[in-house]
């Protein structure tokens, strides 16, 4: 392998995904073109590099790097052109030359070894010091990870993400267990750690490999919603990731039990094999939920008829009778569940329940899994309601940077009585989480209904409460007068049924457009959202309208969709400011997603008068500046939230000028446009279908073929989650067992 040194004097082409780079590289004999994988570098820097010589047949000779090193830069021009390339952050062009002055040559060697000295030049404190220490060091250490893990697959995004995970301890980590990287790495799976895992010499039966490829599966089957897999299941797909025999298996799933990262419980002959988390979690749900019914509670000394007439006075409404029933189970009981669809009262009914309590002087506390779903529940109510992770205050315990909630069975929530709305969305986890917190006499509410999707995380909770006819359950099926008017709502119900849908009434506000292909359905759907709808109902094509897609990939995906919706939706101007990353295109105005929540995420309005943190999965908002110079893209929610991304932070953002079914979940939207598409059965779905549908409070719009839309109504298969929740409330009520 030949060796070179110099200065790169010019980037011709660099592929942010795969690092690929073609550049020119300068020094005192000539110049030459380099090409490989090279992601971090930058005009100006210094690097030697080692590879061969090739003859491209049509670019002709040019030097094929294998690996890459930063040097030292040997002239004041080359220590010019590294500080002043925007590297390192703090130092821009004037800083750089005013550093350079004072000390020559040696400047790398004070920012690395002397930093202090950094003071001694105009406009430098500690604080700026701070800022570029950090800034150099993180370069540095970051391109040896992406030198090191580069040849295994790991773009240079995730290299980002593995040094802010370890630091510098990413490589010793790394090589010590590099299957960590499949747990602890979004996007990171089994296959690449075990690629490297192989190259480093760890055997295929080593039983770190299968312990780890057993926690890999266990981890994966969260994803179908999963509580636990039987074990003959879980080795099953142990086996097929891992290609050893079954008794290796099962000797480090036993293993893994003893040291405490598994749990076997035997059921009806059965193992079943949770992750520790999730078996603690169910059984808490399952104890918590019993420990509540079984409290005594505060007798109101309420008369329910006579309250029930004076908030229908007052509302100017009239209460069916399991309305009537609804309310009266929440009062006189410790725990009840509110179950309906569209259009049975649900809001009414909630409402009428927190009026009568603070009638009588009970601290009423609402709640929704989303930050939308909390919007939606405050403005629904005229009172406030918070996500379930505010409401449970996540922060950093003591002596720990670990997120974690700081109500629980110390410190529980303050109320009387607690509404949680949206309940379907809740996960095992966050349940227990939930219940932990709340003290025994407090008075609990869960409304949602069952028919939609049951939550993105493991368990299937609110369906096993029902099921398991342990705590009350009051079903609204009674669809009002101003309702039925509604198509929406009708069709919704048809759905539920499996019946034929009405399709395009005339002044009605659901309409089903037929198109065959995939072309034609894009192309009416681009039509629709830009132009007719806008148009014709005036609404707002980016605020009002929501595309709802049931998969991510394909021409009619959620990731070809945003791609072609932003071309109509928010066309490129020239007062736009526009920025690639990772294969997508960031514009002034365009319509994003958080797509996971960030409890520490800072924000303020524009005047810098209101200020807080957190930014929720799900939450909607706008592209409201990019600065390119600090590499920051700043999105504003709810209007007056803004909020700044970091270019390596924007994996957390998604465009949603079209979102999947599933990220919908909690949210209303005035229209719905659904594109009707083959897509695999588990996506064409009696409960998606019902699931998009309802999200639209006007308007939904269908297009595509009807054959599909058939189908999805007559296709009521859920995929079956192993939960054992509804078991064990059984289980507990049955042999009455009373919990402390």
């Amino acid at each position: 392998m030949e060796r070179i040194e110099g200065m790169i004097s010019d980037i011709v082409f660099k592929n942010e995904e795969n690092g690929y780079t073609i550049a020119h590289l300068a020094n005192s004999d000539n110049e030459i073109v380099i090409v490989g994988c090279m992601p971090t570098l930058s005009v100006g820097e210094s690097i030697e590099v080692e590879g061969k010589w090739v003859n491209h047949k049509t670019y002709g000779t040019q030097f094929e790097v294998n690996k890459f090193m930063p040097v030292t830069p040997n002239s004041l021009e080359g220590i010019y052109v590294y500080l002043s390339s925007g590297m390192i952050h703090g130092i821009g062009e004037k800083m750089a030359k005013r550093i350079i002055d004072k000390f020559g040559v040696n400047t790398l060697d004070v920012i690395q070894n002397m930093p202090e000295r950094l003071k001694e030049v105009e406009g430098i404190g500690s604080k700026k010091i701070d800022q570029i220490v950090k800034s150099y060091e993180e370069n540095r250490e970051l391109r040896n990870i992406i030198i090191e893990l580069s040849p295994y697959g790991i773009t240079p995004n995730y290299c980002m993400k593995i040094y802010k995970k370890y630091k510098n301890k990413a490589l010793e980590n790394i090589n010590k267990n590099p299957y960590q990287l499949a747990e602890d790495i979004r996007g990171i799976g089994f296959k690449i750690a075990d690629n490297i895992a192989s190259k480093i010499g760890i055997e295929k039966d080593s039983k770190d490999r299968v312990s780890q490829g057993i926690l890999y599966a266990l981890n994966q089957s969260l994803s179908s919603g999963h509580t636990y897999l039987p074990e003959d299941i879980l080795i099953q797909e142990a086996k097929k990731l891992l290609e050893v025999k079954p008794p290796i298996i099962e000797e480090c799933i036993m293993e893994l039990a003893y040291d405490q990262k598994v749990h076997i419980e035997k059921m009806n002959g059965m193992k079943l094999v949770y992750l520790i988390p999730y078996y603690v979690s169910e059984n808490g749900v399952c104890k918590q939920i019993i420990k509540l019914s079984q409290a005594e509670f505060e007798d109101l000394y309420i008369d329910i008829d006579k309250e029930i007439k004076v908030v229908e006075k007052q509302e100017n409404i009239k209460l069916a009778t399991n309305q009537v029933l609804a309310v009266k189970e929440a009062i006189e009981n410790g725990v009840v569940i509110i179950t309906g669809g569209p259009g049975t009262g649900k809001t009414t009914t909630i409402n009428t329940i927190i009026k009568i309590f603070e009638n009588n002087s009970q601290e009423v506390v609402l709640a929704a899994p989303t930050g939308r779903a909390a919007k939606r529940m405050s403005e629904t109510s005229s009172k406030e309601a918070k996500t379930i992770h505010r409401l449970l205050e996540m922060g950093f315990a003591t002596d720990s940077d670990q997120l974690e909630f700081m109500k629980n069975e110390e410190e529980p929530i303050k109320a009387d009585v607690i509404i949680i709305d949206e309940v379907s969305m809740v996960d095992i986890l966050l349940m227990y989480s939930l219940l932990r917190a709340i003290k025994p006499g407090t008075r609990v509410i869960l409304v949602g209904d069952s028919d939609q999707l049951p939550s993105v995380g493991a368990g299937n909770v609110l369906s096993d409460m029902i099921e398991s006819c342990v705590i009350n359950v009051v079903r609204l099926n009674e669809i009002f007068r101003q309702a039925q008017e509604s198509m929406i709502v009708v069709n919704a119900h048809k759905i539920n049924k499996g019946e034929p849908l009405s399709l395009n009434a005339k002044d009605k506000d659901f309409f089903f457009i037929k198109r065959n292909t995939n072309e034609e359905i894009l192309k009416e759907i681009i039509s629709v959202v830009s132009e007719r709808l806008p148009k014709f109902y005036k609404v707002d094509k980016l605020k009002d309208i929501q595309v709802l897609a049931s998969m991510r990939k394909g021409e009619l995906g959620v990731t070809n969709l945003n791609i072609e919706l932003q071309k109509y939706l928010n066309k490129p101007e020239k007062y736009k400011v526009e920025e690639n990353f990772q294969k997508r295109l960031f514009r002034v105005g365009d319509k994003v997603m958080q797509i996971k929540n960030n409890y520490t995420k800072k924000w303020e309005n524009e005047d810098r008068s209101e200020s807080g943190e957190g930014i929720y999965n799900g939450d909607i908002g706008y592209v409201y500046h990019i600065d390119k110079e600090k590499r920051i893209v700043y999105v504003i929610f709810d209007q007056i939230k803004i909020v700044e991304y970091k270019y390596d932070e924007l994996d957390e953002l998604d465009h949603s000028f079209c979102t999947t079914i599933h990220k919908s979940q909690g949210s209303e939207f005035p229209v719905v446009v659904i594109p009707m598409t083959w897509a695999p059965p588990m996506l064409l779905s009696r409960n998606l279908l019902y699931t998009a549908v309802t999200r639209a409070k006007k308007l939904v719009v269908i297009v595509g073929d009807v054959k599909y839309l058939e189908y999805m109504i007559k296709n009521n298969r859920t995929n079956d989650r192993y939960s054992n929740l509804a078991y064990k409330l059984n289980k507990f009520k049955e042999e009455g067992v009373l919990v402390k």
